[in-house]
């Protein structure tokens, strides 16, 4: 028999441990993918279980009495067409403008001087770090009473109840304008890190051209970072979409799809009990969240490219 050689035994070596690395690694994807998933798989099971499958031990994840009677069960408790409407809209306000401005602000801390840059981009990330629940009374006061350096006062003889005009939405529209709503710090910086990356020479040739800083961002810049304010957009309308901490803060109960599930939390429907309470916040979590994911199927390109894109590193 034909003994191997030095550089055989090495890439046999080489092969054996490559093989028990991408072994391992796939086995620890599944476990993750799992762990994530399995949560999601079992809701989904529920929403379709009868009164008697949930008392049934025998079922497990799948139902012996498919019914879709949850689904419209919930849809009527909650008025789901119109709740749902005005969290797209809600959603909407809040996203368009916050992706905007989270794309000036990255823009500016890109081209600043580096040390001034890296500072500007600490105080931004500061932001994040700041539990909601630290400036959720101050936050509330100044809605609540709103004045701009006592100028509408001295106008209007009165402050502004922001809380009661135009629906409780002018303190969502004013925080994502401002740039300083929902997280923004991390749209901020994912923009900041990928306007690094793109080269000086596409901007002094604009320069060149006769173009201002403003020409350029809107001309030059804007159109090639598309991929990154899709992101940006995509994660800026689900956080707002799912929220529950601003909207009970700010609007009253009911009012978006995030509070309008705990308003049921209490039902019990044919006599249920707490089983088939259960149910119900189930099959009302998978009809909240079922747009999100519908969104995810149609920009799940862009949100990879702009992520893969985006650069996290410096």
């Amino acid at each position: 028999m034909k003994k191997l050689n030095k550089p055989d035994k090495a890439a046999v070596k080489s092969k054996s441990a490559s093989f028990v690395t991408s072994l391992f690694c796939y086995a620890l994807l599944i476990l993750v993918s799992f762990i994530i998933l399995f949560p999601f798989i079992s809701k989904i099971s529920a929403s379709f279980m009868s009164v008697e499958d949930m008392y049934d031990r025998t079922v497990n994840f799948i139902p012996r009495k498919p019914t879709l009677d949850n689904y419209k069960f919930v849809m009527q408790a909650i008025k789901f067409a119109s709740t749902g409407l005005r969290t797209l809209g809600l959603s909407l306000l809040c996203a368009v403008p916050q992706t905007f401005v989270a794309a000036m602000t990255g823009y500016a801390l890109a081209k600043m001087k580096k040390k001034l840059g890296k500072i500007g981009m600490g105080m931004v990330l500061a932001t994040v770090l700041v539990p909601p629940q630290v400036i959720m009374l101050p936050m509330y006061l100044k809605f609540r009473f709103y004045d701009v350096f006592g100028i509408v006062n001295l106008i209007a003889g009165k402050q502004i109840n922001l809380l009661d005009t135009a629906g409780g939405v002018l303190p969502f529209i004013i925080l994502s304008c401002t740039g300083m709503a929902f997280k923004n710090g991390i749209y901020i910086f994912l923009l900041r890190q990928f306007y690094k990356g793109i080269p000086e020479e596409l901007e002094e040739a604009a320069f060149i051209d006769g173009c201002s800083t403003f020409k350029t961002f809107f001309k030059i810049v804007l159109p090639v970072s598309v991929p990154m304010m899709v992101t940006v957009f995509l994660l800026s309308f689900c956080w707002q979409w799912t929220d529950t901490f601003y909207t009970n803060l700010f609007l009253k109960s009911d009012a978006v799809l995030s509070t309008a599930i705990f308003s049921i939390s209490g039902i019990q429907q044919q006599g249920g009990g707490n089983f088939y309470e259960t149910v119900i916040i189930n099959t009302a979590v998978i009809l909240a969240i079922l747009p999100l994911v519908i969104l995810y199927l149609f920009g799940q390109r862009k949100l990879i490219a702009g992520i893969e894109r985006s650069g996290v590193t410096g």
